[in-house]
């Protein structure tokens, strides 16, 4: 075994080996340059501070004992320093001057970038002299590169602020005698803690509430946001430390540790449990507060992606099974917060309880209430005792639908006794009662703007379902983990992309809320289809319930729509669902990502791909249960998934999916669709004559004229004609479509290879994003290619400048006076961050030869960049193929982009030996060597051998 390094040095010993450094400096007169002392000192803390992050980078520290040695030094570093500025030979003592650590360096406990929060107390207010001597102090911690929070202020001064402002009575809590007179600092104890007694409790407490609920709609309501604030998000550092600080001013707690022997009703106000799993969650957090300081250099408090697998690898986690090491080790981070959330849940109820009294229990609660066991405190329900959660555990799922029915809110101390009583729920697995229950707040609706159960003035307006609002409380509570034993494994669990921005049981819930929403109209404009279909729907429970299960399998390995239908079979009848919903529900969480898939990925007007899908499908109450499960799984991703491009697609595969199960025209009558569309372009060209009419319906495919509708036809003719008249070798027109939330732009120039491919790399150096394209040759040998783009955020490309820079850019590329490859380069520089480069994609290229009947389907998957669709098509124009058409999506940093090509002859790409050299020259064209700085993408090591095949 090796040796361990020493420990960092203790306090004394580090503050005695400083003093010796200074006293060599002074001379017979007992001075010292003040460079020379600064240098002493910049030594000093060097050392000190580099011996914590060893100890500690080696394990031989956690980030709490960390925290609490490097408070300990930096205190030494700041007494040797004031007994250095107060001697006879730099400024003399001060009159009374008191030196005290606050805020968090009050706890004993620092943060390598943290401030050193310092109060310079008086008796009175400060003379010049005493001034001197601190600002004098603070230069000289500033030149060391320190960060110092500080204030000046009379004991009288003090105990004002702190009476005006609860931030500053907050780091006054915490203060910490660092040197000077103690009889002043004890005077200044005793009138600020009577102060706080005065004051009383509850204003104090309703602050520090409000401003924890104000910091978690900036930081983000969830604790399982993907890219958390370790500090200041919900489950965070900084809600532990909130109920300290309540604990601290109610019972003058030193700790959490503390509340396990502080007496209670009912028992102590944390259990020895609660208190294991705070302190865990105090040095996990903390922990990991270190690492992130050190990697970044600087006081990060936020786990972005480029950090997550840094943090991850220094703590030890690494890969296990299918499991990755930052999805490990991010869902113990997921898991500790939402312990943090509970532990607020549990303790802050008895804290409110033991300052302000016991909740009053309403007179009006009426009897059928008090049959069902329940009774209002200050107009919320609490359990009665003998029919408690612990006795009758069926009364958590009891409350949450008598709280629903009602129109009541759960008490705190409900939702505390949830917590501590969650484990119970597994008594209620296979329980037919409390499956019923669980259905019912899972599908059910709340009354309408209900008011405590007054439902007759609302009784004109329908009931609202809310199932997402109870679902998050049986998460939060962990009573869902423990009724439903597959759900437990997906609390936490993360996906490491930049697509998701929640968890897996996080994503669920939202879907089931968008669900909600879509029931209630609150989407009609959004997404007016899907609102619609939900008054249609004859199977509402098995969509509820595919909802809940869609990615239930998430994690395991293997295909998780598969896997989620098995475990949908086996829970199907345990919940109360008769064979036909419980089929129902495995066929829509097998199919869940088919609609989206097809959308985004195939040509929806190829006809095979609708009929491939009806096939699937087969029956139309399927396919509206599909769409809105597919509609609310999307939006629940993030809000920047769901935009109108997205809804376009979705809304025309439905509605040509719907024609073939509903027995109208059959997508096989292609001449006939053929036809149709001629006509209704010709109706359109108003004053053309029947000559010039036949040449432009002689210039397209079938293909083409089943790709548009007769208004872009149209279009299309006035644009062909005037090209043709002014004899113009390009034509580039535009057209921002905000309802679609697009920006058409159609191509109209002489056909050749790599047409495609240049008009991909001028659009890309623009700065537009492409999401669709179709690209026709015209029987004149013209090409009539048309590409839908967005702007880097995701909206229209529609500023006249950009459409002006874009439509010239075309025509550079098309002449080849850009160079394409150098400007693309230049462009990435300012889109890809070194935090988007930290997610992984590993390139791969899919061939299918049956996805349709005319064109070879190449899907190619990789990390999305500027200019990769210029290099893909490149590479696809260079082994001789045509495209059809692309279909492009982005899942985060994730590329799929889907092609439909075929050979110079028109025909399917079927010989083997083509098919490797293309699905070759695809994988090079992924595997750009360069990232936007110019730099080779860094790689995990293990992903290395797999990003080859």
């Amino acid at each position: 075994m090796l040796t361990p390094p020493p420990l960092p040095d203790a306090p004394d010993d580090a503050t005695a080996v400083l003093a010796d450094a200074l006293a060599n400096l002074t001379d017979a007169a007992g001075r010292a340059p003040r460079d020379a002392v600064l240098g002493v000192f910049r030594r000093h803390l060097a050392r000190i501070q580099h011996s914590i992050q060893d100890a500690f980078e080696r394990d031989h520290l956690t980030g709490l004992r960390a925290a609490g040695a490097l408070a300990a030094l930096v205190d030494g570093l700041v007494r040797m320093l004031h007994g250095h500025v107060v001697s006879d030979t730099v400024l003399g003592p001060p009159n009374s001057l008191t030196i005290i650590a606050t805020g968090g360096y009050g706890r004993g406990v620092l943060a390598p970038f943290s401030d050193v929060d310092l109060l310079f107390l008086t008796p009175r207010v400060a003379d010049d002299h005493t001034l001197k001597v601190v600002e004098y102090m603070l230069y000289f911690l500033w030149d060391l590169g320190l960060k110092v929070g500080h204030a000046t202020r009379s004991v009288d001064e003090c105990l004002a602020e702190a009476a005006k402002d609860t931030t500053v009575r907050t780091s006054l809590l915490d203060a910490r005698l660092l040197c000077g007179d103690p009889a002043l600092f004890r005077a200044f104890e005793e009138r600020f803690r009577a102060a706080c007694a005065d004051a009383g409790a509850a204003d104090y407490i309703a602050a520090k509430q409000a401003e924890r609920d104000t910091r978690h709609r900036r930081y983000g309501d969830s604790p399982f946001m993907v890219e958390p604030n370790i500090k200041e998000g919900r489950g965070g550092l900084r809600d532990l430390q909130t109920l300290y600080w309540i604990s601290r001013y109610v019972f003058d707690a030193r700790s959490l540790d503390d509340l396990a022997t502080i007496e209670a009703p009912g028992g102590t106000l944390l259990t020895e449990t609660e208190a294991k799993h705070a302190r865990r969650s105090w040095d996990f957090l903390w922990t990991v507060r270190f690492h992130l300081h050190y990697v970044a250099g600087r006081a990060e408090e936020r786990l972005t992606f480029d950090m997550q697998p840094v943090v991850g690898a220094r703590m030890g986690y690494t890969r296990h099974g299918r499991q990755d090491g930052v999805e490990r080790f991010m869902r113990h981070y997921f898991l500790t917060v939402r312990e943090v959330a509970r532990l607020t849940r549990v303790l802050e109820p008895e804290l409110v309880r033991a300052a302000l009294g016991a909740p009053a229990i309403a007179k009006q609660t009426d009897q059928t209430l008090l049959n069902e066991g329940f009774v209002l405190a200050e107009g919320k329900l609490l359990p009665i005792g003998g029919r408690d959660f612990a006795d009758q555990p069926i009364q958590m799922l009891r409350i949450l639908k008598v709280a629903r029915d009602r129109s009541l809110e759960l008490h705190p101390l409900a939702l505390r006794s949830l917590i501590r009583n969650e484990r119970r729920a597994v008594m209620l697995r296979g329980d037919p009662a409390a499956a019923d229950l669980f259905m019912d707040l899972l599908c059910g609706r709340a009354p309408a703007s209900g008011e405590g159960g007054r439902h007759d003035a609302h009784k004109n307006e329908p009931a609202r379902p809310d199932g997402a609002r109870w679902l998050s409380i049986l998460n939060e509570t962990g009573f869902l983990g423990r009724f439903l034993p597959d759900w437990a494994r997906v609390v936490g669990q993360m996906q490491f992309d930049t697509y998701h921005v929640f968890t897996v049981d996080e994503h669920t819930i939202e879907a089931v809320r968008v669900l909600n929403s879509l029931e209630r109209g609150d989407l009609q404009e959004i997404a007016p289809v899907a609102s619609g279909l939900t008054g249609q729907l004859q199977s509402r429970r098995a969509l509820y319930l595919a909802m809940l299960l869609h990615d239930i399998a998430k994690g395991r390995g293997g295909d998780h729509s598969e896997l989620g239908a098995e475990i949908a079979l086996d829970l199907g009848p345990i919940l109360g669902l008769s064979a036909e919903e419980t089929e129902t529900v495995s066929w829509l969480v097998l199919h869940h990502l088919l609609m989206s898939q097809t959308a985004f990925k195939r040509d929806i007007d190829d006809p095979k791909t609708i009929l491939d899908l009806a096939e699937t499908i087969q029956s139309p109450e399927r396919l509206r249960l599909l769409m809105v499960l597919t509609v609310a799984d999307m939006r629940a991703v993030s809000p920047k998934v769901w935009n109108g491009w997205k809804a376009t697609l979705l809304r025309e595969l439905y509605h040509r999916v719907a024609e073939v199960l509903e027995g109208g025209l059959s997508t096989t009558e292609r001449d006939v669709r053929v036809a149709r569309a001629k006509e209704a372009a010709a109706e359109l060209l108003e004053g053309w004559s029947p000559e010039e009419i036949e040449a432009f319906t002689g210039l397209g495919y079938p293909g083409y004229w089943l790709s548009f509708d007769p208004e872009t036809h149209a279009h299309h003719a006035r644009l062909v004609r005037d090209a043709q008249a002014r004899g113009a070798p390009l034509t580039v027109d535009t057209q921002p479509l905000p309802a679609r939330a697009v920006t058409e732009v159609t191509v109209y120039a002489a056909d050749h290879a790599g047409l495609f491919s240049k008009i991909a790399g001028a659009l890309a150096v623009a700065g537009a994003s492409i999401v669709d394209a179709r690209i026709h040759t015209m029987t004149n040998g013209m090409a009539l290619d048309t590409f839908w783009i967005q702007d880097a955020a995701g909206g229209v490309f529609d500023q006249p400048h950009r459409l002006a820079r874009l439509s010239v850019l075309i025509e550079q590329a098309l002449s080849g006076r850009l160079r394409l490859a150098a400007e693309i380069r230049k462009a990435s520089k300012a889109i890809i961050g070194r935090r988007m480069r930290a997610i992984h994609v590993p390139p791969r290229v899919v061939i299918d030869n049956r996805a349709s009947n005319n064109f070879t389907v190449l899907e190619v998957n990789g990390r999305d960049r500027p200019g990769l669709l210029h290099d893909v098509t490149a590479a696809i124009s260079e082994q001789g193929l045509q495209i059809a058409s692309a279909h492009v999506t982005t899942y985060g940093v994730r590329a799929v982009d889907v092609f439909y090509v075929k050979d110079i002859f028109g025909l399917k790409v079927e010989n083997e030996r083509r098919l490797q050299q293309l699905r070759a020259a695809l994988m090079e064209a992924l595997a750009n060597p360069e990232d936007a700085t110019g730099d080779p993408v860094p790689m995990p090591k293990h992903r290395k051998a797999a990003a080859g095949g």
